[in-house]
């Protein structure tokens, strides 16, 4: 089983730009694929972006594609989620996840973090 911790959310500006962390611990970190998803509020939990257990394969949502990078460090545990040219539409709470097993895949998160708060003003 393993633990996630989120951090790096905050208030930022249309425009801006943010890096979330997600550090895990408890379990091989290497052995998940990891996601970064969203929840704004009043709307249902969506995915942003997912990374292979290597990192040698990404996948992201139409919304952020070209403003997001998702990448991982597996020596420190931890996954990132770079955020660029940020605007309002992406407030919401995010959260990191966590999937065991072989497929690399954007459903079927096992562990989950309690997420940070990003929020962007106009």
């Amino acid at each position: 089983q393993v633990q996630l911790v989120e951090s790096g959310g905050g208030l930022v500006q249309a425009g801006g730009s943010l890096r979330l962390s997600c550090a895990a611990s408890g379990s091989a970190f290497s052995i998940y694929h990891m996601g970064w998803f969203r929840q704004a509020p009043g709307k249902e939990r969506e995915f942003v972006a997912a990374i292979s257990r290597g990192g040698g394969s990404t996948f992201y949502a139409d919304s952020i594609k070209g403003r997001f990078t998702i990448s991982r460090d597996n020596a420190k545990n931890t996954v990132y989620l770079q955020m660029s040219r940020l605007n309002p539409e992406d407030t919401a709470v995010y959260y990191c996840a966590a999937r065991p097993g072989i497929v690399f895949a954007i459903y079927d998160y096992d562990y989950w973090g309690q997420g940070t708060q990003v929020t962007v003003s106009s």
